[in-house]
């Protein structure tokens, strides 16, 4: 019995130690329910939005839906949306890093949006001055009116021109022109339900030396993805494989059907076709589609041979064309309402009353022999591809293109 308080005592004293180290940084209702000493269950196998502590997570699978508020990148597609609750309230095409710089992948966070912000200058070989400040609203400042850190030295930030949208534009960031990154502010401050009026908005930007900070009720979670196959709204998009990851292969684009309960083996032989095509089109190493001669006949006429002539013209051009596209679009009847949501009041970064600043091709196809007949596609090339370069290890991300750069940024 003499050794009975003694030992609770200690007990005791070992539990508030405990209890003091698990309050550094945790959140009170962390403290109120501690995690158990035994092994938690498993996950659920369905796509949980958050973990066990109510943090969100990266989503499994491809094509993947929120149901919470989140940004998702889809790099590839030079796409950002905005969703809210699960409900996607906005899209916006993208300016994204340079094939030296590529954008990264992953689960990031954003928890402010900054006006007006200043910008150090990395030290970094394409930097003209490394550690130099540029002052909030100056002329050379690269990151325009406004930028969201998204973690390490990720941005998304104005300060694009419209050319660089939907193509290469940053060392390692999400770029918009000054009129998306205003419109994306006030819709994620919507979204977020952050005190961030748009009297306020033009307060701050008028004051364009004047640095502010707003920040946002909670982190908002932000997916990079690298998804070069989209099953879209009763649409495939098959996207060119930017980085050189080498994702536009038969397994991928079978794992996305299955992701949205579509088989792939259902779809008749001319879908199959066009799909399998499509992918081949935009891998990192295409193969050499065999393309059928035209029979010659004997003792043809002159209009006949120019007629051949010109389906030779036709042919070679298409394939010249394929080679730059940046997408391409097949109808699935079978997945109608299916897949991910199609853009939402897309912002292109065009200014209003000017249409879309994404060219589409909408030039016919040439005809076929009917054995080979060429798939009903939707082909878009915005902006041509250029040569890849080997992408460089780097640490740093920057988001303006560089000066002097030991290696051609594309354009």
């Amino acid at each position: 019995m003499r050794h009975h308080i003694p030992l609770t005592a200690a007990i005791v004293s070992l539990a508030f130690a405990f209890l003091s180290c698990t309050n550094d940084g945790r959140p009170a209702e962390g403290i109120n329910n501690p995690t158990p000493s035994i092994s938690p269950s498993p996950a659920n196998n369905k796509q949980d939005q958050t973990a066990a502590n109510d943090e969100p997570v990266l989503l499994k699978g491809p094509n993947a839906i929120p149901k919470d508020t989140r940004i998702v990148v889809n790099i590839p597609a030079f796409r950002m949306d905005i969703f809210r609750d699960g409900t996607l309230l906005k899209s916006y095409k993208i300016g994204i890093g340079y094939q030296q710089f590529p954008l990264p992948t992953g689960f990031r966070k954003a928890e402010m949006i900054i006006f007006n912000p200043t910008w150090t200058q990395p030290n970094e070989s394409w930097a003209s001055d490394p550690g130099a400040i540029t002052p909030a609203g100056a002329a050379g400042n690269p990151l325009g009116p406004i930028k969201i850190p998204i973690g390490g030295a990720n941005l998304i930030h104005g300060g694009k021109v419209l050319a660089k949208i939907g193509t290469f534009a940053s060392h390692g960031c999400v770029g918009l022109t000054n009129d998306e990154v205003k419109d994306f502010a006030k819709v994620l401050a919507e979204a977020t339900n952050t005190d961030l009026k748009e009297d306020m908005m033009a307060s701050f930007l008028k004051k364009r030396t004047r640095t502010q900070v707003v920040k946002l009720p909670k982190p908002v979670p932000v997916e990079l993805r690298y998804e070069t196959i989209v099953i879209e709204d009763g649409q495939l998009h098959v996207y060119r494989d930017v980085y050189n990851k080498n994702t536009n292969t038969e397994g991928n684009l079978r794992a996305a059907f299955d992701a949205n309960g579509v088989s792939f083996d259902s779809l008749n032989e001319d879908l199959k076709t066009q799909a399998m095509d499509a992918v081949n089109a935009m891998s990192l190493h295409p193969k050499q589609q065999a393309t059928p001669k035209p029979t010659i006949v004997a003792n043809q006429n002159s209009e006949d041979k120019k007629a051949l002539a010109v389906e030779r013209k036709a042919e070679a051009d298409r394939q010249k064309k394929l080679r730059t596209q940046k997408e391409i679009v097949i109808d699935l009847p079978s997945l109608s309402g299916k897949g991910y949501p199609a853009p939402r009041d897309l912002n292109t970064g065009a200014p209003p009353g000017t249409g879309t600043s994404i060219a589409i091709d909408t030039t016919p196809r040439p005809a076929a022999p009917p054995r080979t007949k060429p798939p009903t596609v939707t082909q878009r090339s915005p902006t041509p591809i250029p040569a890849s370069p080997t992408p460089a290890a780097t640490t740093q991300r920057s988001p303006t293109p560089p000066r002097t750069s030991p290696t051609p940024a594309p354009q």
